[in-house]
Parts: C-alpha cells; structure tokens; sequence
C-alpha cells in the first residue's frame, strides 16, 4: 500500500496531455491555452483620455475651445499651444494636446477654458499608448487557464480565437445491485448518487462525459464489457465500487483479465483506502470506493489534478495552504486523513468526524484539511495543510 503522496505522483506520471483545437475566444472560458499567446495589436492603441473633461494645449490656459472629441471619434487637427477640445473618456487624444483636465476642475468662460487649483501636469490623465502591452509581447503562457479577465486581456489585443486542450471525454461506470432502478423491488435498495455526483463534478471542473453514465451489477463479463465499451471512447474512465477485496469486488480481477496494468491498489488515506489506479491499453481507469463522501473527496484531491493535467495545466494543483488550527486534535494516525473543515478568521475549523457515505458535511464553503498520518497531537494554532481545489 502506497501513501498519499506517491499515489498522486503515478496518477500524473500516466497522464498525457491531450491534443489541441482552435476555438472562439468567445466560448474558451475554462480552457487551457495549448501554445503561448502574443500580442497582436498595442494597448492601448493610441494615447486615450481616462476622464471626461478637456484636452489641452501646452501653453499655461486658459484655452480656447476648438471643438470636441467623444470616443471613437478623431480630431480633424492638432490642437494649438493655447487651444483645447472638450473629451470623453476613452477618446483619443488629439496631436499638440499635453494633458487632460478633469471637468470638475475646469470653467468656461465664453468659450475660454480655465483649471481651478494648480496647472495639469504633462500627461495628466492620459493613458499612454500601449502602456498596457506592445505588439508582440508575451500575454499568457502554454498551459493557463482562461479565467474571465484572460479572456478580456486576449481580446484587448485584438485576438479573437485561440488553441486550447480538448476538454477531456470521461467516462462513468457505477457498479452495484444495490441500487433502486426501475422495474425492481425497493426493499434492502438505495438511491443512486454517486453517478450523478460525479457528472456534475466533472462537468464543473470543465470535463465533459464521453456518454451517459453505465450502471452494472456485480457481475465480471457484464463489468469488462462496460470497462472496454467507455475506454473505446473516454480519455479516462472512473468507477464507483467494486474497487476493494471482498467477493463482489471484481473491478482488479476483470482489469487484470482484459490485460490492464494495475498502478497501485490502496492509498493509505482516509476516506478512501480501496483507490485502484490502472491503465487500460493506455487509457487512465480510476477505481473509487462505493462511498458517496469518499467518492468526492477523492475527485478533490486527485482527480481536478489529473483533469487539468490532461489539459496540459501549467499547475495541476491542488492548491495546498498551511493555515493554524483553531482548536486541538487528537487521532490515531494510522493514515492520512482528509476532513471537511471551513475556515473563518485565517483559522482552520474542523467539522465533526463523519462517515464515509455521508455527504452533508461537504456541502457549502468546506475545504478539505489534509492531516498526515504522524499528525496524531495537534496544538491550537499549529498548522495544516488545507486544499482548495484550482478551478
């Protein structure tokens, strides 16, 4: 059995990033640039006023008023030593203009422009051409996630569409005949979570599913189709259940038989002990506990990691803080343990223990704190590591 740290270190060892596509900048929020991006055009591309007021002339005022200038628009000529033009924010700014001075600061007086206070500065509210960013320099690098302001800075440049990784196509397999399925009795039955749960966690984490989710009873032929139907079409597959060692746990025994390599059986973690970590012909498979609230946390701590990764993240994460303990601890230490917690005032509050089919206690502002398996006597105000998922 192998800990916490080695498991992540072989999921991503096995992961490849996945090819690239061209799409609008339009509808590439969450994607991962496949190649660096450069400046195609100056920002700003010409020097611009920041304010609403007058743009004036270098001499020491008052100015006579030429005319006006709103944005998008061009003055027909250059502004004279004792002229001014009435401007708008984000309007260029006329040839022989110095500097720009604020309404509120100004008074006209047929049709002479006088500035309360003292005299603009040269510049004064002018944003200089490209100050921002020239042609042709680095924007954003390989491997960054476009967040809402990427894709602002992107089409301030003028760019309007970019190579990104593929979104990864996942594939779900949930096995059990435990389940309440149509046409079947109830009694001794549960609904099914963990399928759904993990749809929407991976459509959250920008993953779309290959296909609809596969539910299989315990059975091993059935269970190997299901496993060589979702590889065919998947650039990685999960599964719920089976993954441990009883007699309905057939999830290695039927890799083993269609030929997978079984990277590790058994993290020494909590919850989750029963991880299984295999290729299939190439393909990442997954094996998750049956467990709802192991199954999420799970998908937090490993597998955000190895979506961003196929995607050729820069930083697979995940985002690991050490922030102090509110309160003492005491715990046996056999393994690493993953606890929900919230953290209010820079301090880490634990939540109460909780078993590994119950979800509430991850619902709503919790993170994850990440107690090594020597971390048996915490102090108030030791550290721990809390894990924030990257987007």
């Amino acid at each position: 059995m192998i800990d916490v740290r080695q498991a992540r270190a072989i999921l991503l060892r096995q992961v490849r990033e996945l090819p690239a596509e061209v799409v609008p900048l339009s509808g590439a929020v969450g994607r991962f640039l496949s190649a660096d991006v450069q400046a195609t055009d100056a920002f700003p591309r010409f020097d611009m006023s920041a304010v609403d007021g007058y743009a004036v002339g270098a001499g020491p005022g008052p100015w006579r008023r030429i005319g006006a200038v709103a944005a998008g628009e061009v003055l027909s000529r250059p502004v004279g030593t004792d002229e001014c033009v009435r401007i708008f924010t984000g309007a260029q700014v006329p040839a022989g203009a110095v500097a720009v001075v604020m309404q509120e600061r100004s008074t006209q007086n047929e049709g002479l422009i006088s500035v309360s206070g003292e005299a603009p500065r040269p510049g004064a509210h002018i944003r200089r051409t490209a100050e921002g960013h020239r042609v042709g320099d680095l924007l954003l690098r390989r491997g960054d996630r476009l967040d809402p302001a990427a894709i602002g800075l992107l089409a301030s440049s003028g760019i309007r569409s970019v190579h990104v990784a593929l979104r990864p196509r996942v594939a779900v397999i949930r096995t059990g005949g435990e389940f309440i399925t149509a046409g079947r009795p109830t009694e001794g039955r549960i609904h099914s979570s963990n399928e759904v749960m993990l749809e929407a966690a991976l459509r959250e984490a920008g993953a779309a599913l290959s296909a609809p989710p596969i539910a299989v009873d315990d059975d091993a032929d059935r269970l190997g189709a299901a496993l060589r139907r979702a590889r065919a079409d998947a650039d990685l597959v999960l599964t719920t259940g089976g993954a441990s060692v009883g007699e309905h746990d057939l999830l290695r025994p039927v890799l083993e038989r269609l030929g997978a390599t079984i990277r590790f059986h058994g993290v020494r973690q909590k919850p989750g002990k029963p991880m299984l970590f295999a290729t299939l012909d190439g393909t990442p498979v997954v094996g998750l506990p049956g467990n709802p609230r192991a199954v999420l946390v799970l998908f937090t701590v490993y597998l955000h990691s190895v979506l961003r990764a196929l995607q050729g993240a820069r930083d697979a994460g995940p985002d690991e803080d050490l922030l102090p303990l509110a309160a003492p601890l005491e715990r046996k230490g056999e393994r690493d343990e993953f606890r929900a917690a919230r953290v209010r005032g820079g301090r880490v509050e634990l939540l109460p223990d909780a078993g590994s089919h119950l979800l509430s206690g991850l619902v709503g502002g919790t993170v994850l704190c990440h107690l090594d398996a020597a971390q048996t006597r915490l102090d108030a105000g030791e550290r721990v590591r809390v894990i924030r998922p990257l987007p």
